[in-house]
């Protein structure tokens, strides 16, 4: 029987720490299902989720936790596997001028109306003409049933006039 375990990982960055980490994974005989990976100010940061035999798999948290790989910071936990619950995804877009708290709001908007963040990358850029910093956003949303999406909408557009809020299904 197999289960899966979900690695975070920081350290700083340096050619074959992902490789390091895949060497340990196969070792164990675990299977690498996705991940999630960053160079963030010099720093590189993951997210992993491996499947590998249950009797191995302490054997492996083992080998990550100490001595571990020089130079990383490994957390990792068993994923508990449920019944999937039934909710829709969608993507949301957001483009706006950058302010302090923006993420906050966009993170308590979405919470006020029941949805989960599944996935969210952000960002500045600079805009085209005047080189001012434009914070963007992108995310997968679950929403629970009902109304949520037109909750969601509104709840995002009231974070202010000068923000663009596109959605996918």
């Amino acid at each position: 029987m197999n289960c899966s375990l979900v690695l975070t990982i920081l350290g700083s960055d340096r050619p074959g720490l992902v490789n390091a980490l895949a060497e340990t994974v196969s070792r164990h005989g675990g299977n690498w299902l996705e991940s999630r990976m960053a160079k963030l100010a010099g720093q590189f940061a993951g997210i992993v989720r491996v499947e590998i035999p249950a009797d191995r798999s302490d054997a492996l948290l083992e080998e990550l936790r100490a001595p571990g790989i020089e130079g990383l910071t490994i957390h990792a936990v068993r994923e508990e596997i449920g019944e999937p619950e039934e909710r829709t995804t969608l993507v949301v877009s957001v483009l706006g001028n950058d302010r302090p708290g923006i993420v906050r709001d966009l993170t308590k908007a979405i919470a006020s109306t029941g949805a989960n963040v599944v996935e969210l990358t952000t960002g500045l850029e600079s805009a085209p003409m005047t080189g001012q910093p434009m914070f963007r956003a992108r995310g997968v949303v679950s929403l629970p049933e009902g109304d949520a999406e037109a909750a969601l909408r509104e709840s995002i557009e009231q974070l202010g006039a000068d923000l663009t809020v596109d959605f996918e299904a």
